[in-house]
């Protein structure tokens, strides 16, 4: 099929070129507007207990779906002429919204939870309808025409559905930033790396194909389901990288054929059939590694999904095709505008003449790493784990306001409910008895006091009355709190977001016994995060096991062997060792200024699980490209030990320079991100560049031929049965010919 495509893109590179033209032309029309269809949300489970309270909640009580928040404030005081008409105008205006369920504020409600400790701010609380892509864009509409200062008054918006709209502006914003840095770095080393700018340029267009490909996709699956805004950021940083990686490949094995003597179609017909087909199978495993997200409930990780798979389909397929189409068209011009030759002849410095690849440094690295393998490799191993180790004090948390700048609403009004007020409302614990026909209001009220003794309750609201400390301290709640059958209880809880005391009061009050045996289910943002977590760590090993059976399944069709697969496996687990460490010392534990993040003192239990997904394709991405040419000097050679030890150390030579300088664009694509100004996104961002590097360094350039070495040619073992298997149904390697390996050319890899 490879041979077919190259021959076609031999004999109508124009055609070829001007279809992809087209199609990215009409990719762009079509996924450009994505950005209008995305949402900022999608980390909830939608089946979990909180999300069926907030349900039950804005059907059967008029609660509303998301709280927004408007903060208020007044150094006069709430209580101040201007401040109290501020505050009820804003409440009327809301009211009157047909997005707006219920309202409730400082001056209309008799607690004074909604007032600040100092009295300088009142707050409104408003129940949106809507779901996640609609409640932000209401409050939006709210908040641009009722939320602004007047009078000398303050006014600030905020709650979840402010947060995802800002979330979504401050994304896009992010997006262009990150564009603006990481596409102009990484021309600057592919001219390095490529010498011509011609050639340099040809990755960064396959590359364009792939991130507008992937947006018009995005934008498709928009229209069926819910997409995360999150996703055009994994779309731009991986499109650009995979596209490099593939062409990298592509290009330098071309050069590598070229410098052989052979005739430019058919040094081209053996790149294509060779590091073609490398291609395609790395572009196999690492889409196979992001499928098995969309099985977590939260579309926010199946938007991840969604655009990994795209992204990466798209980049190969350019490659495939685009590129040999490209270098056909190119022809001797591929190389034009060599900085390389430029750059010598204003210095006066003759052409490097070719060397011998055992003269080569990678060479002569990966000689020196197998003569001292089992040292080597204890102390990478070693490293490796103990950078690792403040990964075993993870905290797992949900995001909250504080993953947006400090100039944002929502994020204003999140830190004044933390700072300024007894009690944060949006601590609140809200329960619902969903067979409640019977219970009597004794019932309610003997339950509520039991609710009330439980550790960092300060009160409980029902139908039975308000209890403090197992006393009665008000009246019972209104009757629209009983309804359809159901009742609500509201638990006023002092306990932080997302701490340990705030998970155990969960459990206490899930053991608490209901009046006559009934269903009371828990929401609010803590049984939010409870749940979340509960979703992907209950989903977690059936991920990872998928994810690890699909690596096996796919190195052994390419390798014959055992061995290879489980060693890849083991030792892509080891490269994110130092990048999960990292994480959890860096924004967890606050180390380093969390990087200008606020730290919270958890972690987003999202992710691991997104970094483990796309981190372990990639890292398949870098072990395909070297053991398969691993295996190209192991298939002619005489299968003995110095054999294996020669064929590893002639595929680093001739993969090393590829994995490192894909890697380098790659590191530069993903440390963009961490310009962003959501954290969550900076997070991604150091955590995908840390774990890329030690991959292609430590991992792939050390411990791999140590590895390698120690096992000889028991690398290359398989059980009788599964040799048998793969002779029938393997991938079996193109036969080479000549002495294409005797010299390394200067442009080659």
């Amino acid at each position: 099929m490879l041979l077919a495509v190259t021959r076609i893109a031999i004999h109508a590179p124009r055609q070829i070129i001007a279809v992809a033209l087209l199609v990215m032309v009409g990719a762009a029309i079509v996924g450009i507007p994505v950005t209008k269809s995305l949402s900022g949300g999608g980390m909830r489970d939608p089946t979990s207990e909180s999300s069926q309270t907030a349900k039950l909640l804005s059907d059967s009580f008029g609660q509303g779906d998301m709280t927004m928040v408007v903060s208020v404030t007044s150094n006069d005081g709430v209580e101040s002429p201007a401040v109290r008409a501020v505050g009820t105008d804003i409440v009327r205006q809301l009211q009157n919204s047909p997005y707006v369920s219920q309202v409730t504020s400082a001056w209309t409600a008799p607690s004074t939870a909604l007032i600040s400790e100092d009295g300088k701010t009142g707050l409104i609380l408003a129940g949106i309808s809507g779901d996640d892509n609609e409640a932000p864009r209401y409050a939006r509409e709210l908040t641009d025409a009722h939320v602004h200062d007047r009078d000398g008054v303050t006014v600030r918006a905020g709650g979840e559905p402010t947060i995802y709209w800002e979330t979504t502006d401050q994304t896009l914003t992010d997006l262009m930033l990150v564009d603006s840095l990481a596409l102009p770095l990484s021309f600057l080393v592919l001219v390095w790396v490529f010498g011509g700018l011609v050639a340099a340029a040809l990755p960064m267009a396959v590359g364009v194909f792939a991130i507008l490909g992937t947006m018009a996709v995005l934008r498709l699956i928009s229209l069926l389901t819910d997409v995360s805004i999150f996703a055009l950021n994994l779309a731009v940083a991986l499109g650009v990288a995979l596209a490099i990686d593939y062409t990298l490949l592509i290009l330098s094995r071309y050069r590598d054929e070229m410098a052989t003597g052979a005739t430019r179609h058919g040094a081209l017909e053996r790149t294509m059939t060779t590091a073609g087909r490398t291609v395609l199978f790395s572009a196999m495993t690492v889409a196979s590694s992001m499928v098995p997200m969309v099985l977590f409930p939260q579309y926010f990780l199946k938007s991840f999904a969604y655009a990994g798979v795209a992204v990466v389909i798209l980049a190969a397929t350019a490659s495939i095709v685009v590129t040999p189409a490209a270098i056909a068209l190119l022809g001797e011009r591929l190389d034009l505008l060599d900085i390389h030759k430029l750059l010598r002849r204003m210095l006066g410095r003759p052409a490097p003449e070719p060397k011998p690849v055992e003269q080569t440094f990678w060479y002569r690295m990966a000689k020196f790493v197998m003569r001292h393998a089992v040292p080597i490799g204890v102390a990478v191993v070693a490293g490796l784990l103990v950078l690792g180790t403040p990964f075993l004090g993870v905290k797992w948390g949900f995001p909250d306001d504080r993953m947006l700048p400090s100039s944002t609403s929502a994020r204003q009004v999140g830190d004044q409910l933390r700072n300024d007020f007894a009690v944060n409302p949006l601590t609140n614990i809200t329960m619902v008895m969903t067979d409640a026909d019977g219970v009597g209001v004794a019932d309610f009220g003997r339950y509520a006091a039991a609710l009330s003794k439980v550790p960092d309750v300060s009160s409980v609201s029902s139908p039975g009355g308000t209890f403090v400390d197992g006393r009665p301290a008000g009246p019972p709640t209104t009757p629209a709190d009983v309804r359809d059958g159901s009742a609500f209880l509201t638990v006023t809880s002092t306990a932080p977001l997302f701490s340990d005391d705030s998970a155990a009061q969960l459990d206490r009050l899930h053991a608490v016994s209901t009046p006559a045996g009934t269903t009371v289910l828990l929401g609010g943002v803590a049984q939010g995060n409870h749940d979340s977590v509960h979703a992907i760590t209950s989903r977690l090993p059936l991920v990872l096991g998928i994810i690890a059976g699909i690596t096996l399944i796919l190195l052994f069709l390419l390798t014959g062997s055992v061995v290879l697969p489980v060693k890849a496996v083991l030792l892509n687990i080891l490269s994110l060792t130092a990048a999960f460490g990292a994480l959890v010392w860096v924004f967890q534990d606050g180390h380093l200024g969390a990087l200008g993040s606020t730290s919270t003192g958890t972690l987003e239990v999202d992710l691991p699980v997104l970094l483990f997904c796309i981190v372990f394709g990639l890292s398949m991405d870098y072990e395909v490209f070297l053991i398969s040419r691993i295996r190209e000097y192991w298939l002619e050679s005489d299968r003995t030990s110095a054999a294996n030890s020669e064929s590893v150390a002639l595929g680093v030579a001739r993969t090393g320079r590829v994995i490192t300088a894909a890697a380098l664009v790659m590191s530069i694509s993903f440390a963009a991100l961490m310009a962003a100004q959501v954290s969550f996104v900076r997070m991604i961002g150091l955590g995908l560049t840390l774990a890329v590097l030690m991959d292609a360094t430590l991992v792939r350039m050390l411990l791999v031929p140590a590895f390698m070495r120690v096992v000889g040619r028991l690398n290359w073992w398989a059980p009788k049965p599964l040799a048998r298997l793969h002779d029938r149904i393997g991938l079996s390697e193109p036969a080479r010919h000549g002495a294409s390996d005797a010299l390394q050319p200067r442009e080659s890899a």
